[in-house]
């Protein structure tokens, strides 16, 4: 029976079962006919079938509930005339005295449930005897039952799930599925059957698309399917690792591909074999090779259909074609059974197909481009999701009333013409944004993004000074005390003293080392009113500093705190304008989803005098180069930072690490020379100790991990060294760089890989050509994805987009277009149309943390 027709008699089931009071939907019957009637013509249900529906159910809300019963059952009778398997159970209606006697299953989380309420519409020998322990059919059983699985369209209650009930089914009632298998899917993230819906392939293998041997190109990333000819274990390093060596044929040539350090390959991989390898080709020794390439083994049925073939993530028991089996034994069934939460009308504007043929073909395409259509589904609908959250987000956020803050364009006239300097454009462009927040009424909710050394904290500053201005405090929130500290000395220079309208001590710094007089007197006077902005790192969010009137935070680096400590700050006051500030520039496509809920400010121009820094990537037999120009660095008095990307060596990383290194420098190679050393495992006091030292200069050069990537503003210093530079992002490339620079003097970053062939690594390569933040920070979006800009903003955001990227702008702006033309009409989803979607929005997020920070 088509899928349109059986949700039909399912409605109708519902709405016998609830005495004919037009509840079957929330709205009336008739409201299902704003999709049923599409969904109908897709199945090809004969026109004159159509029609009937439509004119019994616009006229059904009139009648009595005796003349509902009537016009169902005349209705389903004429169905069943014109499709006789509809007409088996009479009318659509059960026979409750009877099922009600049939046993169930009491465990929880069983498909029993479903099973015995869809047995109601199925044919009468199937309902005799329901199975203990029952199974989705196998596809020879499908001819025999016409129950599809129970749906829940109807959206009634609040329990009303967008899937069908036995979708929370564990995975024991598949066939071949007992305690041990399932333990193993489970390491997988597969639970229930609805998991494995929405377990996903990580790549096809496409049979109809598989290029031969010899007409293989050097830099090709292919699927090559050939038979084993040999397999040899090659010992290397000493007989302390080993390479797989396989010759693969396919008739035309063969092949060498290389597995390193799989030892057990050996026993898997046998003379005859047929496999499929898929990576990149590369070149040794004048001979096309492929080095530690995904494989499987080929199964013939698929190699002679040329099927698009789905390949799996594994684990121990787990084999990819039992795998396959019950996916497709799942996928068959399960998938079209998936109600639709997407409104028909958004899927038309956004030229999308339905979630359940999605499914279906995300698992086993039948075309490159049904599964393209598939994904584009899919990840709409995470995407659409997305939106909704930070829309609705900000609209919670501006709900609430703000204090208005008003200052005089004299007033703020004076405070610019007592700056050492003139405000670039962006520095006056974003001073202009915070000013009307301020005074919109509406707590600001406002992010600064600016490239290194933009000038964002004179920004910062000057918004504190409108809200202190006008009797208010101000809170600023920094990761680490040096940070805080280097704050504190800025916000002092431009607010107190002789060009400032502040006095000193009411701008206090409160961090972890800060005494406990001292404490105790900065929280007295935050209390009292007379400490005017507070600086500091968490110790400022502790319970006991309270506020007399907390009306502003910034907060710096925000990605670097977590959602309840930035909620924790907020909270110390009554709806205070926020200002959060990033050194990391945040791609278009993150600025529309992830940040969507901020205001956005962006700083991209840089002030008059601060030089672009020479970058260049030397290979690692070049080191002895950049030890040189180190050496004549701080001959002309000035400093260098030499950054690794590991505190320890690791056995199983061949990358240089800054503690064994260290007493390397220092002995042997800078021995008339100061070093310091920093990273991740040292105390917080000892860390600000080491790098005050080195801002005082009484070290000439600092050997450091990433822990200086934020905010360290040390001008003396000219000259950076990175080490193992291919094992850091883009983002994190162009932090680290923007450590040096910050003075007058020009500056030089020196950038080595770990090995030599990396030293065209593209991030690389990128650096030496751009000091534009943005332009990086787009790139590095596309080649490592968005890690490194979400940071805590949101918990597990990351991992709850399985189909979508971040990176595709134009899918971002069609969700995001359709979300916001949605949220106009109806923000909440609390109409009866958009039930099944709201429970889906809840589901997606359910497991985020957000914050509107």
């Amino acid at each position: 029976m088509q899928p349109s027709l059986e949700k039909l008699r399912k409605f109708f089931r519902l709405e016998h079962e609830n005495k004919y009071e037009n509840t079957a939907i929330i709205g009336g019957l008739a409201k299902m006919l704003d999709y049923w009637e599409g969904e109908a013509r897709a199945d090809g249900v004969a026109e004159e079938v159509i029609q009937a529906v439509v004119s019994r159910l616009q006229g059904y809300e009139k009648l009595s509930p005796t003349g509902r019963a009537d016009s169902l059952k005349g209705l389903w009778k004429r169905i069943g005339e014109t499709y006789p398997e509809a007409g088996q159970k009479p009318k659509g209606q059960p026979q409750p005295q009877k099922q009600r006697q049939a046993p169930r299953q009491e465990r929880s989380g069983d498909v029993a449930q479903a099973t015995v309420d869809n047995a109601e519409a199925a044919p009468a020998q199937n309902q005799s005897q329901p199975k203990p322990k029952p199974k989705p059919p196998q596809p020879h059983q499908q001819k025999h039952r016409q129950a599809s699985p129970q749906r829940f369209e109807s959206a009634t209650s609040a329990k009303h799930s967008q899937t069908p009930a036995a979708l929370n089914a564990p995975l024991t009632v598949l066939n071949g599925v007992g305690s041990k298998n399932a333990e193993s899917l489970e390491k997988l993230g597969m639970k229930t059957l609805g998991d494995m819906l929405y377990y996903f392939p990580r790549r096809y293998e496409d049979y109809s698309l598989l290029k031969p041997i010899n007409a293989l190109m050097y830099n090709d990333v292919v699927t090559v399917l050939g038979t084993i000819q040999s397999v040899h274990n090659r010992p290397i390093r000493g007989g302390k690792q080993n390479i797989i060596e396989v010759i693969l044929s396919d008739g035309t040539s063969a092949l060498k591909v290389s597995f390193f350090n799989q030892p057990w390959l050996m026993n898997r991989f046998k003379a005859g074999d047929a496999i499929s390898v898929s990576g990149k080709i590369d070149q040794y020794l004048g001979r096309l090779v492929m080095n530690s390439p995904d494989w499987e083994p080929v199964e013939m049925e698929n190699l002679h259909t040329n099927r698009i073939v789905p390949i799996y993530s594994l684990t121990e028991r787990i084999t990819q074609k039992w795998l396959r089996n019950q996916m497709k034994q799942v996928v068959s069934y399960w998938a079209p059974a998936v109600v639709d939460a997407l409104p028909d009308a958004i899927k038309r504007a956004a030229g999308l197909v339905s979630l359940g043929e999605a499914l279906t073909q995300a698992h086993f395409p039948d075309s490159q481009a049904r599964l393209k259509q598939a994904r584009e589904r899919l990840a709409f609908d995470e995407i659409f999701y997305l939106q909704m959250g930070v829309l609705r987000q900000k609209r919670d956020w501006q709900e609430v009333e703000g204090r208005r803050f008003t200052v005089s364009d004299e007033w703020l006239g004076a405070r610019l013409a007592a700056l050492p300097f003139t405000l670039t454009s962006a520095q006056q462009e974003a001073l202009n944004d915070i000013r009307r927040d301020l005074d919109a009424g509406k707590p600001m909710n406002r992010l600064i993004q600016g490239d290194v050394g933009s000038g964002k904290t004179v920004v910062a500053a000057l918004g504190t000074s409108m809200v202190v201005a006008n009797g208010a405090q101000a809170a600023v929130m920094a990761p680490t005390s040096i940070l805080a500290e280097q704050h504190y000395r800025n916000f002092t220079n431009l607010l107190a003293g002789e060009s400032g309208f502040l006095q000193k001590d009411e701008i206090r710094l409160l961090v972890g080392n800060t005494t406990e007089s001292e404490k105790e007197a900065i929280r007295a006077g935050l209390a009292d009113g007379s400490i005017k902005i507070v600086i500091g790192t968490h110790a400022v969010i502790e319970p006991d500093v309270q506020f007399k009137e907390l009306q502003f935070v910034v907060i710096d680096e925000q990605h670097r705190f977590g959602v309840e400590q930035r909620a924790e700050l907020r909270s110390k006051g009554t709806n205070p304008h926020l200002l959060v500030m990033t050194a990391t520039p945040i791609p278009r496509s993150l600025a529309l989803t992830v940040f969507g809920d901020l205001d956005i400010s962006v700083m991209d121009v840089m002030p008059v005098g601060r030089q672009p820094i020479a970058t260049f990537v030397l290979r690692p037999q070049e080191r002895e180069r950049a030890y040189t120009m180190i050496r004549s660095q701080v001959k002309n008095g000035n400093q260098a930072f030499i950054v690794y990307p590991l505190i320890d060596e690791n056995e199983k990383l061949d990358v240089r690490a800054a503690v064994d290194d260290f007493e390397t420098l220092s002995r042997q190679v800078f021995p008339e020379l100061k070093l310091g050393l920093l990273h991740g495992r040292m105390k917080p006091s000892e860390k600000d100790e080491v790098m005050l030292k080195f801002r005082d200069k009484e070290y000439d050069i600092l050997v450091s991990t990433t822990v200086i990537e934020v905010g360290v503003d040390v001008p003396n210093s000219t000259l950076m060294l990175i080490e193992g530079a291919d094992r850091f992002g883009l983002a994190q490339l162009h932090q680290l760089r923007g450590r040096v620079g910050r003075g007058s003097v020009a500056s030089t970053c020196l950038l080595i890989p770990t090995r030599e062939e990396a030293t065209e690594n593209e991030r690389l390569q990128a650096m030496a050509t751009t000091n534009n933040g943005f332009e990086l920070a787009d790139l590095d979006l596309k080649l490592r994805g968005p890690g490194e800009f979400l940071g805590t903003r949101q918990a597990g955001f990351a991992s709850s987009l399985q189909m979508s990227s971040i990176t595709d702008v134009a899918l971002i702006e069609k969700a995001r277009e359709q979300a916001k033309a949605l949220f106009e009409r109806d923000p909440y989803l609390s109409q009866p149309e958009h039930a099944l979607l709201a429970e889906s929005f809840e589901r997606f997020w359910k497991g985020t943390t957000s914050d509107v920070s």
